[in-house]
């Protein structure tokens, strides 16, 4: 299954597979949001699998929500491997 991804105002469904392939397309679908949005909320419970290219995708979402003082909010139970790296990070 490729990547979906569908919104209503600041909640964003992500649903298939986050990687290589598809990152280019979520990077896309997210740039600038933070211009328009005060704060964002990803649902990544429909996600199937993420790789590293995915992870560093959401990862770098996450910088620019800190830069520019946004609220951004990932919710679900979607893949391991991006929980250990804001984890990791976390306590780094």
């Amino acid at each position: 299954m490729s990547l979906v991804i569908s919104n209503y105002n600041n909640f964003f469904n992500v649903k298939g597979i986050l990687d290589k392939k598809s990152v280019g397309m979520f990077q896309e679908e997210f740039e600038n949001v933070f211009e328009k949005l005060q704060s964002v909320t990803i649902s990544i419970e429909e996600l199937d699998s993420i790789d590293k290219f995915g992870v560093m995708a959401l990862a770098k979402l996450h910088n620019e929500s800190l830069l520019k003082k946004k609220q951004l909010s990932i919710i679900g139970f979607g893949c391991k491997d991006l929980y250990d790296h804001f984890k990791t990070n976390d306590a780094a």
